[in-house]
């Protein structure tokens, strides 16, 4: 499995399954909050996982966690621009984890190469920026918004409808011109238990629609359920096993806090299943 995406900046191209470093410039995000508030700390996390096999590194300023209130551009972009431009100085691609055009045209002014959209590329104005600056873009599926999303998620079919929504956001940033997407699938973005491991156990459901796919559960709150592990922070192994679980099943990309040892594991995957 190949996956090319070439941008304006330039292109990113892998076999396999790659992975998307987590560096979050907010002091509420659930796992890693506060971790990263000074430009200097968020830059160093960022180098250190692009050097440890990190293909991207994924920038937000907006904790987007269940019950979270949003936060408004000047502040997101007051936490994200030094960061992304720091990184882009020390030759890293980097992504803007938001849903506002403005933050993510001002990322991509400053050295952003993808937009990572929990929107879902619903907004045209987004469109517009990310065809605009000849980028890349991650359309997440959700229900709902952060602050309500899990009070009571309700689908009739999660797969077939959470598969169309996606494939709808792809074939729109099509009409505008932007072919370098991925669909994520929102793994505890509006789903309970039950959905989210559907979707998982589904996944080649969605990434038969021609584009590659990216999951993103690392920490989340159903390795809590399934392993009894409450602590975010102690949540890496089996943040490693549900995403070398995704790997099997097609991803092309998962997002993650541990990179190195994403890295080493679907390393060994990829050379156990001889596909070095």
């Amino acid at each position: 499995m190949s996956t090319d995406l070439e941008v304006l900046r330039g292109r990113l191209s892998w076999h396999g399954t790659a992975v998307m470093g987590i560096v979050n410039t907010t002091p509420d995000s659930f796992s890693d909050g506060g971790r990263h508030m000074s430009r200097d700390d968020a830059v160093a996390a960022g180098v250190a996982m692009f050097e440890a096999g990190a293909l991207i590194v994924d920038v937000g300023g907006e904790s987007t966690r269940p019950g979270s209130e949003p936060v408004g551009a000047a502040e997101q972009l007051r936490r994200v621009l030094p960061v992304i431009s720091g990184l882009a100085d020390n030759g890293v691609p980097t992504s803007i984890d938001t849903a506002l055009p403005e933050v993510a045209r001002a990322a991509l002014e400053a050295g952003a190469w993808l937009v990572n959209d929990i929107g879902g590329l619903r907004d045209p104005a987004m469109l517009e920026v990310v065809a605009e600056a000849g980028a890349g873009a991650v359309a997440l599926h959700m229900q709902g918004e952060p602050r309500t999303m899990q009070h009571d998620p309700a689908y009739g079919d999660v797969v077939s409808e959470v598969t169309d929504w996606l494939a709808a956001a792809g074939a729109r940033a099509g009409v505008y011109g932007i072919d370098a997407v991925m669909l994520d699938p929102g793994i505890g973005f509006g789903k309970n238990l039950e959905h989210n491991l559907e979707l998982l156990r589904q996944l080649p459901a969605l990434c038969d629609r021609g584009w590659p796919v990216l999951v993103g559960a690392s920490r989340k709150g159903l390795i809590g359920t399934l392993s009894g592990v409450h602590d975010p922070a102690a949540r890496d192994p089996g943040s490693i096993a549900l995403h070398l679980f995704a790997a099997r099943m097609g991803a092309s990309m998962v997002r993650v806090h541990d990179v190195p040892g994403h890295v080493q594991a679907l390393s060994v995957q990829a050379g156990l299943a001889g596909d070095a």
